[in-house]
């Protein structure tokens, strides 16, 4: 690691508009995967992963899903509005995103029409209490009857974000959900996640590979570049996260037996390690894995000393992005970027609803 690895510009690649994918494949365990070991790398389909990892390792996935995060409705000037929610404060006050912003002004009134599919006639309206300055964003109380949560309403009203880049896609919004997702709260897919099916899961169990799942919410912190010229210096978003006694039995039992720890997306790379960081001694630097539950703001660079991970599967990322920081943080930051001129190279699909990159323990650094 050089004090390159901490500069934004060592972060930049030049990516072909072509080669963002719009829409998931399908199925969706058709999708490409780069096999990342010590000292080479390999292509394969994603449907070969249970004959690409070792009986014993353990597989942890997220099992966050999206919500209808996003609403459309109007002011009391006949103004069209747009928000995207975030995350939920207290007493159905949450932080949103809002589009135009300058329209946004405090004591603002919107009233949001339900989707036509449902039928429903329920006039849902909030207003604007102020500006939140971190994200540009505003809290907005939402004027519900007592023991109604907002989140009951979002199917009523709201709809599946697709990220900002997907601007073409034909994709239902199921397809933008893992297969295994349960625990709504996330505004974006845990992504590396979708390209499972029912069927994979079950030969992954069928080899001995044993799977666990943790819960990240989402946030649209991870679409965000970093900005700050020393990546050190940039603020981490915070995500709200919970891993389970249950899970720390599985990690534990699976480390004393030889087996691998491998993450499934970044999402759940930023759960264990921001779980074990949580638990760190303060008199010491050693870390161990306890039960949690709170939120994290992990940020994880070239540099990092990994605590709980060995391997990853991960899709590809966007230029300048936390996201790229924490795998080169796992291989080196040169070889990932060369990895992604082969990828280019070799016309993989980039991003969301793209392919996949599988690295092995044996190519993870420090």
């Amino acid at each position: 690691m050089t004090e390159v690895d901490w500069s934004i510009d060592a972060y930049d690649y030049e990516l072909p508009q072509e080669l963002i994918a719009q829409n998931p494949v399908v199925p969706r365990d058709s999708s490409h995967l780069m096999i990342v070991d010590s000292l080479t790398h390999h292509n394969c389909i994603f449907r070969d992963l249970p004959d690409l990892l070792q009986p014993g390792d353990l597989l942890v996935l997220n099992n966050t899903r999206v919500i209808p995060a996003r609403l459309y409705g109007r002011k009391t000037t006949g103004a069209q509005v747009e928000i995207l929610l975030l995350k939920p404060v207290e007493n159905n006050c949450w932080l949103a995103l809002v589009k135009p912003g300058k329209r946004f002004s405090n004591g603002t009134t919107i009233e949001f029409e339900p989707n036509s599919s449902f039928g429903f006639d329920y006039k849902l309206q909030a207003t604007v209490l102020s500006t939140d300055r971190e994200t540009g964003g505003r809290f907005l109380q939402f004027n519900l009857p007592q023991g109604i949560s907002l989140i009951n309403l979002l199917d009523q009203f709201g709809h599946v974000p697709f990220p900002p880049y997907v601007t073409d896609s034909q994709a239902l919004t199921e397809q933008y959900q893992t297969v295994y997702g349960t625990i709504s709260g996330a505004v974006a897919a845990p992504t590396a996640g979708l390209h499972f099916t029912d069927e994979l899961l079950e030969k992954l169990k069928q080899k001995n590979i044993k799977l666990a799942f943790i819960t990240l919410h989402v946030g649209l912190g991870t679409f965000r570049p970093v900005e700050t010229e020393d990546i050190t210096k940039h603020d981490m978003h915070y995500e709200w996260l919970e891993v389970s006694p249950l899970v720390v039995d599985k990690i534990n039992q699976t480390k004393s037996q030889g087996g691998h720890i491998i993450a499934v997306g970044t999402t759940v790379v930023r759960a264990l390690e921001g779980a074990a960081l949580s638990n760190q001694n303060n008199n010491s630097k050693e870390f161990s894995l306890s039960p949690f539950s709170g939120y994290t703001n992990i940020f994880i660079y070239p540099g990092y000393k990994w605590q709980i991970v060995e391997g990853l599967i991960t899709n590809f990322h966007l230029p300048r992005s936390s996201l790229l920081m924490l795998v080169s943080a796992m291989i080196g930051r040169k070889r990932l970027l060369s990895l992604y001129q082969e990828a280019i190279a070799k016309k993989y699909r980039f991003y969301s609803f793209g392919d996949a990159m599988l690295i092995l323990p044996s190519a993870r650094i420090n």
